[in-house]
């Protein structure tokens, strides 16, 4: 049945059960708190810019400079780094275009049925490890295939939210610190990941009911 919308009388607002106005007081978006924070990605930036130059300045600091030196640095970083990138990058894309994923998700898909993982999101658990951009592009095509209102929809959602690229991580970050003993770091993000899927299995089924 078509929910009935009544205009409000004198401004011409259009109303859907739950008054336009009574919202907007609510959330005080008619004072200057409310404006403040409704903007707040807006103004958190310029803010922490003014903060830095305004620290520079009572330490009598040259932040100009230092910004200078810390640009620098971080081109030589990026420098340093570009190469793993680059083979990250054409690894997951030779194993995404050559179909080896797909293949591969549904070996382990008959596998990991049982437990309630479907064999589309297995490819997507992946390539996350490795790329967050590939591993979108592999989610929005679940999204065309089945719905992002659906139990695949829903859970690849939150697996892409609760996990991290582990291995581009690592390699990115101890390769720039120069860390050569990782230790325990695989282990611990393999089992945080191992975490973040069980929690979207159970939040997909619980959503999707």
């Amino acid at each position: 049945m078509r929910s009935e919308k009544a205009k409000e009388p004198g401004n011409g607002r259009e109303k859907s059960g739950i008054d336009i106005n009574i919202i907007v007081c609510m959330f005080g978006k008619e004072n200057g708190m409310g404006n403040a924070l409704a903007n707040l990605s807006n103004i958190i930036i310029p803010a922490l810019i003014f903060y830095v130059v305004g620290y520079g300045i009572i330490h009598h600091t040259n932040v100009y400079e230092d910004f200078i030196r810390g640009a620098k640095d971080g081109f030589h970083t990026v420098i340093d780094i570009m190469p793993t990138l680059i083979g990250l990058m054409m690894a997951v894309g030779i194993l995404r275009s050559s179909g080896f994923l797909e293949f591969f998700g549904e070996l382990l898909g008959t596998l990991t049925e049982p437990f309630g993982l479907p064999a589309p999101v297995v490819p997507v658990i992946i390539v996350k490890l490795f790329s967050s951009s590939a591993a979108t592009g592999l989610v929005l095509d679940i999204f065309k295939n089945y719905g992002t209102d659906s139990r695949i929809g829903m859970m690849t959602s939150i697996l892409l939210s609760c996990t991290e690229t582990c291995f581009y991580t690592m390699s990115v970050y101890y390769m720039a610190a120069k860390v050569t003993k990782t230790r325990y770091t695989l282990t611990g993000a393999l089992l945080a990941t191992a975490a973040g899927v069980a929690a979207s299995v159970l939040l997909a089924g619980l959503f999707a009911r």
